[in-house]
C-alpha cells in the first residue's frame, strides 16, 4: 500500500527530513514500522513475533501430544519426532517466553519509571531485529532438506543438544549448526536488551522514584537483565566450541582427543539455570504489579519481595549441578548442590508468603488479569514443591530423565511464565491498544487454560514416577501409561482451544471492545497517568514521584482502619495534563527513526549461513553488519531542532 506523506513545506532538506519525521511520528505506513525506534513500538512488535512463535511450538507440542496418545501409534516416527521434540522445546524457551517478557520489558519499563523512551532506543531497535533473524534462521532449518539436497532437517538433539547426541557423528547434516548459531544470534539480542535496560533504569527514572519507590516489575527487570548479560556469555562459550567441533574438526567434547562430553552439560547448566530465572523474574513482576491493584492494597512486605528477587538472582548461580546427579561427580557435590536446591526456595516462598498476604484481607476484583495472576501463583508453587523434591539426591536419581522432570519444569514455565504473562496481556494491553479485553472471554480461556494444563502435565507427575523416560517417540502396551497419555493429550487440546478463545478475544475487542481510558483498573503506578494508547512522547511533562505507588497517593488517602478514601472525585480518569494545555508534545525531540538497526541485524544470519555453507559468506554478512554500524554511529542522536 502506498505511503502518504504528510503535507509539508517541500523547499529543501531540512523540510524533507521534517516530512520524514512527521510520517513516522504520524505512524504513516508499514515503513514507520520498520524504522521505528520507539520502545512502544518495538515492545509490540517484540510480543507479536513472539507469540506467533507461540502458536508455532504449541502447534509442535500438538503433534508430540498426538504420537503419544496411544502406545505404538504412527503419526511420526523416531526421527521426525525428536526434530520437532527439539524445535518445541528451543522454540518455547528462546523464541517464545524471553521475547515475551522482553516484550514487557520494552512496553512497561520506560511508563513505570516516568521516561519517554529507553536509554538506547537504536539499539533497542536492533535487539529486536537480531531476535527476528535468530527466530527465522532456527526455523529455516526445517526446510533444509528440501532446499539442498542431502541435508537432514532441524536439529535432532533435544533443546539441551547434549553431547554426543549434537556431534557430527550421531547428528550428521546441518541441522545442529542451525540450532548453535541461532541460538547464538538469539543472545546477542539478548545481550543488548539486557545492557539497554540496565542503563534505562539505573539512570533514567523520574525525579523523586529512588530504587525502593520503583515498581516490582521494573525492579524484576533490572534483577533479569544482570541475570541476562552473565548468563549469556557462558552459554555463548558453549556454542563457540560446539560450532568448532563441528565445523572445523575440534575437540572440546570428544574423549577420544582428550575432549571431555561432560563439559558441555557443566556450561549449558550453569547458563540454563540462571536461564530458568530469566524466565520466572518478569513473571513474578507482572504478577506482583497485578496482585496489587486487584486486592487495593499495596504489595506486603515489598522491601523483602525485592530483596527475595535479588537473592533468587545470585543463587540461581549455585545449583546446576542438580540436573547433572547422575553424572557421577561424587557424594560431596551432589550434597552440596541438594542443599543449595533447597536453599533456593526460601526467598522462592518468601515471595509466595507475600503475594498471599496481599491478597489476605483485600477487596479483590476477579477480572481476568487477577484470575490469571491467581493461577500463576498457585500453579508456580505446585511447580516449586515438585523442583524441591530434586534435592533429595536418592530421589531424583530415580525422577532423573523421566516425565516427573517434564512436569516440574512446565508447571514452573508454563503454570508460571505463561500464566503470568496472560495476566499481563489482559492488564496492559489495554494500555496500548485503547480496548478492553473482554472480561468474558477472559474468564473462559483462564477456566480453559487452567483445567487443561492441569490435565495435561500433572498426570506426568505419575507416568514418570511410573518409569516413563522423557524424549521416547513410542512405548508399548502393558506398562501403566496408556491412561496417563491419554489424559496428557486430551489436556493439550485443551490449551489449543483456551488459545483459540483468547485470539478470537483480541480479535473481537480491537473492533468492539470498550475504550480503556487512561486508568481501567483504577492503578497504582505511572503507566495509568497518560493517555491509551500513550503518546510517542509518553509524558507531556515529567512526573516527579513523592511516593511508592505514585499514582494511587495522588487519587486516595486512608482512613483510620486503612481503607482507601478518594481524594480528587475522578482522578481515575487520568491526571497528567489536568490544569495544564496540552501542547501534544510540542517541543520534546524524540529519536529520529533508522534503518540501520536492521541493517546491521542482518549481518548475522548472513555470517551464520556462510559458516555452514559458503564462507564468501561471511565476507558479505560482516560488511552488511559493518555498514549498519557506520550509518548508525554517524546517525543524529535526536532529531533536530525545529525550523
Amino acid at each position: 500500500m502506498a505511503t502518504e506523506w504528510p503535507q509539508t513545506r517541500k523547499t529543501g532538506l531540512a523540510d524533507a527530513l521534517r516530512g520524514a519525521r512527521e510520517m513516522a511520528d504520524q505512524h504513516y505506513g508499514i515503513w514507520s514500522w520498520i524504522a521505528t525506534v520507539d520502545h512502544k513500538r518495538i515492545g509490540l512488535m517484540y510480543g507479536v513475533t513472539a507469540f506467533i512463535f507461540f502458536l508455532t511450538g504449541g502447534i509442535e507440542a500438538l503433534l508430540l501430544r498426538t504420537q503419544l496418545v496411544v502406545p505404538n501409534a504412527g503419526v511420526l516416527n523416531a526421527d521426525q519426532y525428536n526434530r520437532i521434540l527439539t524445535m518445541h522445546g528451543t522454540t518455547m524457551v528462546f523464541l517464545v517466553i524471553m521475547p515475551l517478557s522482553a516484550a514487557f520489558f520494552n512496553l512497561m519499563t520506560p511508563l513505570m519509571i516516568g521516561a519517554r523512551d529507553v536509554a538506547f532506543p537504536r539499539l533497542n531497535a536492533f535487539s529486536y531485529w537480531v531476535f527476528l533473524a535468530g527466530g527465522i534462521f532456527l526455523n529455516v532449518s526445517f526446510f533444509t532438506k528440501n532446499i539442498f539436497s542431502g541435508e537432514l532437517g532441524a536439529p535432532d538433539c533435544g533443546w539441551t543438544c547434549y553431547s554426543t547426541l549434537s556431534s557430527k557423528a550421531f547428528s550428521p547434516g546441518h541441522g545442529v549448526d542451525f540450532w548453535a548459531l541461532g541460538v547464538q544470534i538469539l543472545g546477542i539480542a539478548s545481550l543488548a536488551s539486557g545492557f539497554n535496560f540496565i542503563v534505562t533504569i539505573l539512570n533514567m527514572r523520574a525525579p523523586g522514584m529512588t530504587l525502593f519507590r520503583m515498581p516490582l516489575f521494573v525492579w524484576m527487570t533490572l534483577v533479569t537483565s544482570f541475570l541476562i548479560i552473565f548468563a549469556m556469555p557462558v552459554i555463548a562459550v558453549a556454542l563457540f566450541e560446539l560450532i568448532f567441533d563441528r565445523l572445523f574438526n575440534a575437540n572440546f567434547f570428544n574423549p577420544d582427543k582428550g575432549g571431555n562430553p561432560l563439559l558441555w552439560q557443566h556450561m549449558f547448566w550453569l547458563f540454563g539455570h540462571p536461564e530458568v530465572y530469566i524466565l520466572i523474574l518478569p513473571a513474578m513482576g507482572i504478577v506482583s504489579e497485578i496482585l496489587p491493584t486487584f486486592s487495593r492494597k499495596p504489595l506486603f512486605g515489598y522491601p523483602f519481595v525485592v530483596f527475595s528477587g535479588i537473592a533468587i538472582g545470585f543463587m540461581s548461580w549455585g545449583v546446576w549441578v542438580h540436573h547433572m546427579y547422575t553424572t557421577g561427580l561424587g557424594t560431596v557435590a551432589n550434597s552440596a548442590f541438594g542443599i543449595s536446591t533447597i536453599l533456593i526456595g526460601v526467598p522462592t516462598g518468601v515471595k509466595v508468603l507475600n503475594w498471599m498476604a496481599t491478597m489476605w484481607g483485600g477487596s479483590l476484583n476477579l477480572k481476568a488479569p487477577m484470575m490469571f495472576a491467581v493461577g500463576f501463583v498457585a500453579m508456580f508453587t505446585i511447580g516449586g514443591l515438585s523442583g524441591v523434591t530434586h534435592s533429595v539426591v536418592p530421589s531424583d536419581y530415580q525422577q532423573q530423565d523421566t516425565y516427573y522432570v517434564v512436569a516440574h519444569f512446565h508447571y514452573v514455565l508454563f503454570g508460571g511464565a505463561i500464566f503470568a504473562l496472560f495476566a499481563g496481556f489482559y492488564y496492559w494491553l489495554p494500555k496500548f491498544t485503547g480496548k478492553l479485553l473482554n472480561d468474558r472471554l477472559g474468564q473462559i480461556h483462564f477456566w480453559l487454560m487452567l483445567i487443561g494444563f492441569n490435565l495435561t502435565f500433572f498426570p506426568m507427575h505419575v507416568s514418570g514416577l511410573l518409569g516413563m523416560p522423557r524424549r521416547i517417540s513410542t512405548y508399548s502396551e502393558g506398562q501403566g501409561w496408556d491412561f496417563w497419555n491419554l489424559l496428557s493429550t486430551i489436556g493439550a487440546f485443551t490449551i489449543a482451544t483456551s488459545i483459540l478463545v483468547f485470539i478470537i478475544n483480541f480479535i473481537y475487542s480491537l473492533r468492539r471492545g470498550e475504550a480503556a481510558g487512561y486508568d481501567p483498573w483504577d492503578g497504582r503506578t505511572l503507566e495509568w497517568t497518560i493517555p491509551s494508547p500513550p503518546p510517542h512522547y509518553n509524558f507531556e511533562k515529567i512526573p516527579v514521584v513523592h511516593a511508592r505507588d505514585p499514582f494511587w497517593h495522588e487519587k486516595y488517602t486512608e482512613d483510620e482502619e486503612g481503607r482507601p478514601i478518594p481524594v480528587v472525585a475522578g482522578a481515575a480518569n487520568g491526571h497528567e495534563n489536568e490544569g495544564q494545555e496540552d501542547h501534544g508534545g510540542h517541543g520534546i525531540h524524540m529519536p529520529s527513526p533508522s534503518y540501520f538497526p536492521l541493517i546491521a541485524a542482518l549481518g548475522f544470519p548472513i555470517m551464520a549461513t556462510g559458516l555452514i555453507y559458503d564462507y564468501a559468506l561471511v565476507a558479505v554478512g560482516a560488511a552488511v553488519l559493518f555498514v549498519g554500524i557506520y550509518g548508525w554511529a554517524l546517525e543524529p542522536a535526536t532529531e533536530g531542532e525545529e525550523a
